[in-house]
């Protein structure tokens, strides 16, 4: 009951890389492959955070 108003951290970074790769996507298909590597990358370091936290939130 008290966790109802705790904030979740992971779900707020999936959000930002969810939108990371739409933003990707977009600029693929616009043509734009820098934008797209660039967006990529920055996607990628964002899914290793959220396995660290995911590994972190199993052991509580």
């Amino acid at each position: 009951m008290f966790g109802l108003f705790k904030k979740n951290t992971t779900k707020k970074v999936e959000k930002k890389y969810a939108d990371l790769m739409t933003k990707a996507v977009e600029a693929q298909r616009n043509g734009n492959i820098d934008l797209y590597s660039k967006l990529s990358f920055e996607a990628d370091e964002i899914l290793k955070e959220i396995d660290s936290l995911k590994e972190i939130e199993d052991k509580k």
